[in-house]
């Protein structure tokens, strides 16, 4: 085969998350008989998924092609991009997995937590800025992005179709805590060579200008910090560990020890502690190592940020927490903002901080914190260096990704064609060739305790109807003589006649049955709609109605 042969075959290009939402990242590349996949994200759901701890995507495709995977990249250590990881590797092939030090220490803390021993995977420890061979058809070349947490990369994929540039998650922070700027040169050498498709983040395709520095945020709770008058409460994300080595100096120049609470932010501190990414002079303490500290001597580092009702500033806030009570005089920081779908509980936790008469300081009345994704100016910035030749928005909401694609069809040379596709959608990619050719399975898992994929829609539906209308049991005894049992929950005050209502309802339908010598389960099925429609017509609800028949 020629080279110019070779290269006239479509790449495709396969999202199984992070398109239309925000969370739940995973991509698959195909190449002729290759596929290599990038990241397993986790998503929190939605308010009407009662009950549901966590999403994570779907891997039909994967599995129905398991065979064929040569590979694995992670781009960052967010949840967003490994958590679903120890869900999704044991149920495939033992592949190379390339990530940088920071993401392989997170990522084999998670495993760890579900079993997964270390020779059960292949994990593998590349520089932020290395090249990687997977398989004949992909050679990945990673480039420092600046994020919210170090060791975070984008990539330049060289295929035989042509180069693919994925920015992964980023900001252009010309002033980062580690120093470390984003490596653009290798997006501008991409460019000048050729890019056939930019692949780039649209999580603040809505915001002009750029995205505030780190150092500013920094200096912002500085002086909070300085001004408190007694102990400093501050909640962000477990993984930012740029913010929380920021807030670990100011503590020390105000004289103030640093107390780690939530087992998510111990967990995440210790592994980039002990990788060499969090710089202290003093050790970090535990509340139970608190000792005759003074007020104005401690400042806690805790969870919460999105108002997770078990987390430690939820308990708190509504005084649950076992060892420590809030007071006037205490100076709460929520540096973070809430994911979609977690403003109710982050606003309430604020509601009830004021309550107790502490002082809150929260974005975006207060600048205590900055997004990690870039705004319009770094978007372009990125469009303006690849010149790439077709261009997918990706990591955002459909609005953020179709005011992407303006804004890319606004540049001085756009993309000749930029496409707006959801998970699933399999995108085929080439010189001449961009268009959605198919679809393979793809959504959500939901993840209910220890149940993996065992909740469907139908049953968060009638979880859904359980909260709003309750829940009605009705048991038919046939023999000797067929009477009718009741029970409600969720459903109305006792009411003895609606009650008497129901019965009666129930038992006309099974003794109509009897007699007419139905089938068990036809009776069962009128009994089921004749109470349905009566419940409806007389209470004008819903509820979901159980019918029992017992011989």
């Amino acid at each position: 085969m020629t080279e110019r042969n070779a290269g006239e075959r479509p790449l495709e290009v396969i999202p199984l998350g992070g398109m239309g939402e925000i969370g739940k990242n995973m991509f698959a590349y195909r190449y002729e008989n290759e596929i290599m996949v990038v990241d397993g994200g986790l998503a929190f759901p939605d308010s009407h998924m009662l009950g549901i701890d966590l999403l994570i995507p779907r891997i039909d495709y994967l599995q129905q092609n398991a065979g064929l995977i040569k590979g694995w990249i992670v781009t960052h250590g967010h949840e967003d991009h490994i958590g679903a990881l120890p869900y999704i590797l044991p149920r495939l092939p033992k592949v190379p997995l390339y990530a940088a030090r920071l993401t392989l220490g997170l990522l084999r803390e998670k495993l760890a937590e579900f079993g997964i021993r270390e020779h059960e995977v292949d994990l593998r420890e590349v520089d932020t800025d290395a090249r990687v061979r997977i398989g004949r058809h992909f050679t990945v070349d990673f480039f420092r992005m600046t994020h919210s947490i170090p060791d975070n990369s984008g990539y330049v994929l060289h295929t035989p179709a042509g180069k693919v540039v994925h920015t992964g998650d980023f900001k252009l922070d010309q002033h980062p805590t580690d120093g470390k700027t984003s490596h653009l040169a290798k997006i501008a050498q991409a460019g000048a060579d050729g890019v056939l498709l930019l692949i780039s983040d649209s999580t603040n395709a809505e915001r002009p200008g750029h995205t505030i520095s780190e150092a500013e945020i920094a200096e912002n709770i500085e002086k909070i910090v300085r001004n408190a008058r007694g102990r400093v409460f501050l909640t962000t994300f477990a993984s930012h560990i740029h913010r929380i080595q920021n807030v670990i100096a100011i503590a020390e120049k105000y004289g103030r020890r640093v107390i780690l609470e939530g087992r998510s932010m111990v967990k995440y501190a210790q592994v980039a502690q002990d990788l060499g990414y969090l710089d202290l002079k003093d050790p970090l303490l535990t509340t139970d190592e608190l000792g005759d500290l003074q007020d104005q001597q401690v400042l806690f580092i805790c969870t919460g940020s999105q108002g997770q009702p078990m987390s430690v500033l939820s308990r708190l806030a509504f005084g649950t927490h076992a060892r420590i009570s809030l007071a006037r005089g205490d100076t709460v920081i929520l540096s973070s903002s809430p994911i979609p779908g977690n403003e109710e509980a982050v606003n309430t936790v604020i509601n009830r901080l004021y309550e107790i008469g502490v002082d809150v300081f929260y974005p975006p009345t207060y600048k205590v914190h900055a997004s990690g994704h870039g705004s319009q100016e770094e978007l372009k910035m990125v469009l303006n260096l690849a010149q790439p030749r077709w261009f997918l928005p990706w990591h955002g909401e459909p609005r953020h990704q179709i005011n992407h694609a303006r804004l890319a069809a606004a540049m001085p040379t756009p993309p000749k064609r930029s496409l707006i596709v959801r998970n699933g959608d399999v995108v085929r990619v080439g010189p001449n060739d961009f268009r959605v050719a198919g679809t393979v399975p793809a959504g959500a898992v939901y993840v209910d305790g220890l149940g993996v994929g065992d909740i469907s829609d139908d049953i968060i539906m009638d979880r859904m109807s359980m909260s709003t209308d309750g829940v009605l049991i009705l048991t038919a005894v046939l023999h000797p003589t067929p009477h009718v049992e009741l029970v409600s929950r969720g459903f109305v005050k006792s009411n003895r006649d609606l009650e008497h209502s129901i019965r009666r309802v129930a038992l006309e339908a099974v003794e109509g049955g009897l007699r007419e010598k139905k089938r068990i389960e036809d009776v069962r099925d009128d009994m089921y709609g004749n109470v349905r429609r009566f419940v409806r017509k007389v209470t004008g609800r819903n509820p979901v109605l159980i019918p029992v028949l017992v011989e």
